[in-house]
Order: C-alpha cells, then structure tokens, then sequence
C-alpha cells in the first residue's frame, strides 16, 4: 500500500473521531500520540485551546527510566499521566486514541491511567 495513501486513512480517521470527541475545562480531551521511539500524552480543554498537562516518554523526568513506545513503556506513562492529572485537579477526561485502534498500547495506556484515578 502507498504511504500516502495510508497517511491519509490514518488523517482520515483522525478527523472522523475528533468530531465527536472535544474536551472542555470540566473535562478535557486526553489526547496519546505513539511513534515509533516515544508517547506523548496530553489533556487539551479545547474550548480555549490550552494544554493543562503534558507528559511524554522523552521529558525529564522519565528519561531516566528510557522507557520505549511499547506496552511496559505505555503503562509507566499512563500512571505517571493520571499522577499529574489529578496534581492539577483533573478527575475525568474525554479520551482520545488519535486514530488509532483501542489494542495493545493504547489499550494499556487507558487502563494505567483509570488505576491512576481518572475517569473516562
């Protein structure tokens, strides 16, 4: 298959979810990003356009631990995403897998992330 092609139905995808999926400040979108080297993770409120927390593989507090984007890496950044959450007064959030299946690493993620106290 042509990976353009395959980057647009991954687009595609994208838009098709986040029709329906918008944070608020009461409830803020979690957004996960997976490439092939790092996660990134991060509670928008998209009425103002704002991240209220931002955590990845690759800041400085994880570094250390050189956690990887697989499943052992992706609970680590759950827990430690619904840590900071709750630091900053978020209870529930809107999730949104970013395209990509509820499988595996995003699976794990959510799962680390409800343990950790949030809500969605």
């Amino acid at each position: 298959m042509n990976i353009k092609k395959k980057r647009d139905l991954e687009q595609k995808r994208r838009w098709r979810i986040r029709k329906k999926v918008a944070g608020t400040a009461e409830r803020p979108r979690l957004s996960v990003h997976f490439s092939n080297k790092h996660i990134y993770a991060q509670a928008i409120n998209d009425d103002e356009g704002k991240t209220l927390v931002f955590v990845s593989t690759n800041g400085k507090d994880l570094r250390a631990k050189s956690l990887k984007a697989n499943v052992e890496g992706a609970s680590a950044l759950g827990k430690t995403f619904g840590e900071q959450a709750k630091k900053s007064g978020i209870s529930k959030v809107v999730f949104d897998r970013n395209g990509r299946r509820y499988h595996g690493c995003v699976k794990t993620f959510a799962e680390a992330a409800r343990e950790a106290g949030l809500d969605f």
